[in-house]
């Protein structure tokens, strides 16, 4: 079981508003086997130490380092805490307090030591859809299943969620089409289906209102076409689990969700790389460092995409954007994409932390502004 606690974006933006004398970031691999921890609490001693050599390198306060060497250690030597892990780990620490984030995804362990947080892998994490519905339909039964990336499955209750279609439309079966003299053929069974599909909607709209959470259909044909030609739901994701939800558990289903989500979020990235190249020629897309950072700083960022494991060391002019690049990565610097995209993200932009060969021209980053710059 992966024990997953993923920041929100609140969070995230929090996070990127932390100044303090020292900040250290620490991402590492770990795995939720408790048995094979060792060697990521190995990891993790190894890149605390990386992280003070850095601070002894700008004679950083004796007195300040020691505290952020005690919480770190404390934490290194939390046996309980380490028993419980995830795929990865990421470690926020500043001399007063220690913030621990373990999450679902991989990424590349490495320590970052400046007067900020290095937040990429942490926004690829929440960037990464990993929590769904399945609704589970057919003619026989019908529910809602709840997937997490971090615990079994549930089943959600829905208040006035029909049955069955048969006690949706109130008759014995919508397959007797003898039943009753008005609809009594092919056609009528589609009707009966129609008005079934069509509660079972209604029903959900209280859970799922103003959420954007992916809704996965479990359904065969006729009934799976019937209910997303009447669903009201935005999310509701164009590719399903075509087997029979009766015969699935909710683990199984929980299962058939995720190649969904992966796919969801391949073609999120592929819209966005679509979206950049018709941007690109109305002077509203850039993979200019200095042009992103510059429009990061006021505001004008819609989407970023950025590649999370490109560091790139220097400053960002608080005021106007301007970049200053370091030649080498040091506690007197920073991720100037990092600090790009956290500025873009306090002003409202929309966020995909990716590969490098997902960003357009392979560059760190691409930036679709709201306006031409």
């Amino acid at each position: 079981m992966l024990y997953v606690d993923v920041p929100t974006l609140s969070e995230i933006r929090a996070l990127h508003r932390v100044r303090a004398d020292a900040c250290v970031s620490i991402y590492l691999s770990t795995t939720p086997q408790t048995q094979n921890v060792r060697a990521s609490r190995i990891a993790f001693g190894n890149l605390s130490k990386a992280a003070f050599e850095q601070l002894e390198a700008v004679a950083f306060d004796k007195r300040r380092r020691a505290l952020l060497e005690a919480e770190l250690a404390a934490l290194g030597e939390d046996d309980a805490f380490w028993s419980l892990q995830a795929r990865s780990l990421a470690v926020l620490a500043t001399p007063e307090h220690v913030r621990t984030f373990r999450l679902a995804t991989a990424i590349t362990d490495r320590v970052e030591v400046s007067d900020r947080f290095h937040l990429k892998p942490l926004l690829r994490a929440i960037a990464f859809p990993q929590h769904a519905f399945v609704l589970a339909l057919s003619e026989n039964a019908v529910r809602l299943v709840e997937v997490f990336a971090d615990l079994p499955p549930s089943v959600v209750r829905v208040h006035d969620l029909p049955t069955s279609a048969a006690d949706a439309v109130g008759r014995a079966s919508v397959n007797n089409l003898t039943q009753g003299t008005r609809i009594a053929n092919a056609q009528g069974q589609t009707v009966l289906l129609r008005q079934y599909a069509r509660q079972v909607d209604a029903a959900l709209r209280p859970i799922l209102g103003g959420r954007e959470t992916p809704l996965i259909l479990a359904a065969t044909e006729p009934l799976g076409p019937i209910f997303r030609a009447v669903s009201t739901y935005p999310a509701l994701a164009s590719q399903g689990i075509s087997t029979s939800p009766d015969r699935l558990s909710d683990s199984e289903l929980a299962n058939g969700a995720r190649p969904v989500l992966d796919r969801l979020y391949a073609d999120e990235v592929d819209a966005a790389r679509a979206l950049f190249q018709t941007r690109l020629g109305q002077r509203r897309a850039t993979t200019d460092i200095g042009e992103a950072a510059h429009a990061a700083t006021k505001g004008a960022v819609e989407l970023l995409l950025v590649d999370i494991d490109h560091v790139m060391p220097g400053t960002v002019d608080e005021s106007d954007g301007v970049v200053s690049l370091a030649s080498t990565t040091s506690a007197a610097s920073y991720d100037v994409v990092d600090e790009i995209a956290g500025r873009a993200i306090g002003t409202g932009a929309k966020f995909l932390g990716v590969r490098r060969s997902d960003v357009p021209e392979g560059a760190p980053l691409a930036a679709i502004l709201r306006y031409p710059m």
